[in-house]
């Protein structure tokens, strides 16, 4: 466990390589200081709770993960050459990212596993076809609702030819999510079950009193009207290096372009385009 934040530096430090808009001594004084002097003590209460994967500890959960799952499926007669691992996004986003990481720690494709783009059926075909049976292995950083991944593998196992296992690597999921997938036979290989209690703008969670989450909801209300908890009303709380996800509530990610609510950790389409 962490300890908490006492100062603006302290959470400077902690989210320093957040990259879509640095964290500042700077930026967190001029978040705090849009909202009235009795909320700001509880949006730092708030901001206490931020479960934040820096790009080190990404990479070292990905690594370790892995690893266990390489282990075992060597064990159960799946050598890294019986291996396909997927990318489920567009080129530039979490998915591919994280597959690029983990492709160069842990030198997946000189051990003879198959990196495949999950939109190209042809090559899922024919390499599923070719291996005959194995595991396919998807990757990202943060799994919410499932949704999206979902989607993208009713589209892959079209193209699947042969007998596969399905797991997922991911540093962080929501219970949710963990818990569908699963139920699809797919094996979650994770480091983080982001669970319901974590988030505290959510009700079954007893880390602010009621009166306290009524008051941080309402601000979000303000912010973000129609996505004021995030993504399905997740609520979640973690924040990775390279993107916040859309999940997150609104105080912490601010509103589009920044404006008028300026937030701590927003995602790269909410910042304002830049002229030249």
């Amino acid at each position: 466990m962490k300890p908490p934040l006492k100062t603006a530096k302290d959470a400077s430090l902690r989210y320093h390589d957040y990259s879509p808009q640095p964290v500042t001594v700077t930026s967190v004084r001029k978040w705090l200081k849009q909202l009235e002097r009795k909320d700001r003590k509880l949006a730092w209460k708030l901001l206490q709770e931020v479960i934040y994967f820096s790009e080190l500890e990404t990479k070292k959960i990905l690594i370790r993960q892995n690893k266990a799952l390489m282990s075992n499926l060597e064990k159960s007669g799946l050598p890294s050459k019986k291996l396909i691992y997927l990318q489920t996004d567009d080129a530039g986003s979490s998915s591919p990212m994280m597959l690029g990481m983990l492709r160069d720690a842990a030198r997946l494709q000189q051990r003879g596993c198959k990196l495949v783009d999950g939109r190209d059926g042809l090559r899922i075909n024919n390499a599923t076809k070719t291996l005959e049976e194995g595991a396919i292995i998807y990757i990202d950083d943060f799994v919410g609702s499932g949704d999206q991944l979902v989607e993208a593998r009713t589209v892959i196992m079209d193209s699947v030819v042969g007998s596969f296992s399905e797991f997922l690597l991911v540093p962080s999921i929501c219970e949710e999510a963990y818990k569908r997938l699963t139920n699809l036979g797919i094996t979650v290989y994770t480091g983080h079950i982001h669970a319901r209690a974590e988030r505290p703008l959510l009700e079954n969670s007893h880390l602010l009193e009621d009166e306290e989450r009524d008051r941080l909801i309402a601000i979000c209300k303000e912010i973000r009207p129609n996505t004021s908890l995030g993504y399905e009303g997740l609520a979640t709380m973690v924040v990775l290096y390279r993107n916040a996800p859309d999940s997150l509530p609104a105080l912490l990610r601010g509103s589009d372009k920044q404006r008028p609510f300026y937030g701590l950790f927003p995602r790269v389409k909410d910042l304002p385009v830049r002229e030249g």
